[in-house]
């Protein structure tokens, strides 16, 4: 159940009113926008008779949620939330934030050369896989903690806050000193994992599962935000369908849709959609048109010798023309 507050209600008041339902076993979720306050109760709400709350005279509108999901709820949370970093780097804000790297670090000249080019370019975040899940396990997996450390090295070099995907629980301890933990598509149900991330005081960047509905995929944001983790961001990576030209198709519609549904950021990852470079552009396009707060791409100095998914990777030069292109559709929608 969400109650809108009238506007001049007093914090005396709010807490007189809250105490009604915390008395019934309730939690009250506070929540003081720019114009109004809402309340969320969490829990058992059929014991709250609807029309005495709506007699209050400070209760401006009530209604229940049928949603699953609460605290990633738009309804309870009016206002869209923007992630910021201690440097200053925001996601959400309105701005377009691009996330740029390698699938995987491979030595210290590949990371440090790639961060280089991709800050030149105007990206604000810096990826990079060091541990890796790939389908087969004769596939390069990635170099662990020494590819922390690699990615730490060209943060220190550029400046730039690295995002990298984490695979278990055992791990969470080498992850304290990166600024943006991400959740891969495989492990979007890994509800343990969830578990801990959400005690975390980090922003986690959520990819969808490649075969779970947008419900599931907040619903799994929910775990992240029970935990008392709210910086959560989400990903739209591409499902899979029937169509094989691609590596996955990208469900352009969920950008829009997980906009009005949820008050979270979402980013969108065009080349694992596509697993094609050229394909990389349009669908970026596209995403920014849907209203994606940002964009994931993979860039290598070298995607023919990549260790992972350098098929689809873009050149530096390449991701220096795109992100030009992206700027500029951005600002010229912005103008709309």
């Amino acid at each position: 159940m969400i109650i809108v507050l009238k506007r001049g209600t007093t914090q005396e008041q709010i807490d007189a009113f809250s105490q009604q339902f915390i008395d019934h076993g309730l939690t009250v979720n506070a929540w003081h926008g720019t114009h109004e306050t809402v309340l969320g109760l969490l829990g058992d709400t059929s014991v709250i008779d609807i029309d005495y709350v709506q007699a209050q005279p400070i209760v401006y509108k009530v209604q229940r949620v049928q949603e699953p999901y609460k605290m990633a709820n738009r309804k309870f949370h009016p206002d869209n939330t923007v992630i910021t970093l201690p440097g200053g780097q925001a996601i959400g804000d309105g701005s377009l934030a691009l996330i740029a790297g390698p699938c995987s670090v491979e030595t210290e000249e590949q990371i440090c050369e790639v961060a280089s080019r991709v800050k030149a370019a105007g990206a604000q975040f810096l990826r990079g896989g060091a541990f890796k899940p790939r389908t087969s396990p004769y596939s390069f997996q990635g170099l662990g903690t020494a590819g922390l450390d690699l990615l730490k090295e060209a943060r220190a070099k550029t400046g730039l806050p690295i995002v990298t995907e984490i695979m278990s629980v055992a791990h969470l301890d080498l992850f304290q000193d990166v600024d943006i933990i991400q959740v891969g598509a495989r492990n979007m149900q890994n509800f343990e994992l969830l578990k801990q991330l959400g005690k975390m005081d980090k922003p986690i960047l959520l990819k969808r599962g490649l075969a779970n509905t947008l419900e599931e995929f907040l619903m799994s944001a929910e775990y992240i935000m029970s935990g008392g983790n709210e910086r959560v961001i989400l990903c739209e990576r591409g499902i899979r369908t029937f169509e094989t030209f691609t590596r996955n198709t990208l469900d352009i519609s969920a950008v829009p849709i997980l906009k009005k549904l949820s008050h979270l950021p979402v980013v969108v990852d065009p080349s694992h959609a596509a697993g094609i470079p050229w394909l990389v552009e349009p669908l970026s396009m596209a995403a920014i048109a849907a209203g994606a707060d940002g964009l994931i791409i993979e860039v290598h100095n070298n995607p023919a010798k990549a260790l992972s998914d350098g098929a689809q990777c873009l050149t530096p030069d390449e991701f220096d023309a795109l992100a030009q292109k992206l700027n500029a559709t951005h600002q010229a929608l912005k103008a709309l």
